[in-house]
C-alpha cells in the first residue's frame, strides 16, 4: 500500500477485475435463463447486456490503450504475448458486436438461441483469454511502476463497483 492507501500490484488488481467481470457474465446468463423463463423483461435483459458488454470493452481498450505499453515499454520481451492478447481484444470486442446486435433484435418473438450461443461463445472465449493473460502478464503488471496510477485508477481496473 502506498501513502494513499491504494494498492498498487496491478497484476493483483487485473485478477480482481476479471473476477468482478466473470461474476457479471454469470448474473447475464442468469438473466438470461430468466427471460426466458418469462420472469424477466426484455429491456432489463438489454440493458445488463449492453452493461457488460461496455465494462468488458472498457476493460480492454484500458489494457491496450495504457496498460499493454507500459507493460512493453518495461518488460519488452512480453511484446509477443501482448500481441495475442490484443489478437484476442478484437476476437472479443467482435463476438460483443455480435451480442449486441443479438439483443437488441431480441423480444418475445424471437428464437433465443443465437443469442445464448454467442453469449456462451463469448464466455469460453474471455474465460480462455483471462487465463493466459493472468498466466503470463500478471508477475509483469505487479512489477510496474507508473507514475499517477498510484492515485489514479488506470482505465483497464475500474469496474462499475463503487470504491
Amino acid at each position: 500500500m502506498n501513502s494513499h492507501g491504494r494498492l498498487t500490484a496491478f497484476g493483483n488488481q487485473l485478477i480482481e477485475v476479471h473476477l468482478w467481470l466473470r461474476e457479471q457474465l454469470a448474473a447475464l446468463r442468469e438473466d438470461v435463463d430468466a427471460y426466458l423463463a418469462g420472469g424477466s423483461k426484455v429491456r432489463e435483459l438489454r440493458t445488463h447486456c449492453l452493461t457488460f458488454c461496455s465494462a468488458l470493452d472498457r476493460h480492454h481498450n484500458g489494457e491496450n490503450d495504457f496498460a499493454f505499453g507500459k507493460v512493453a515499454e518495461q518488460f519488452p520481451e512480453l511484446r509477443p504475448v501482448l500481441d495475442e492478447l490484443r489478437r484476442d481484444h478484437q476476437l472479443v470486442d467482435d463476438s460483443l458486436q455480435r451480442l449486441e446486435t443479438l439483443v437488441r433484435e431480441l423480444d418475445r418473438d424471437t428464437d433465443p438461441t443465437e443469442f445464448q450461443r454467442e453469449l456462451d461463445s463469448l464466455g469460453a472465449l474471455i474465460e480462455t483469454h483471462f487465463t493466459y493473460e493472468e498466466k503470463r502478464i500478471v508477475s509483469a503488471l505487479n512489477a510496474l511502476k507508473v507514475p499517477g496510477w498510484d492515485r489514479t485508477t488506470p482505465a483497464f481496473l475500474l469496474t462499475d463497483e463503487p470504491a
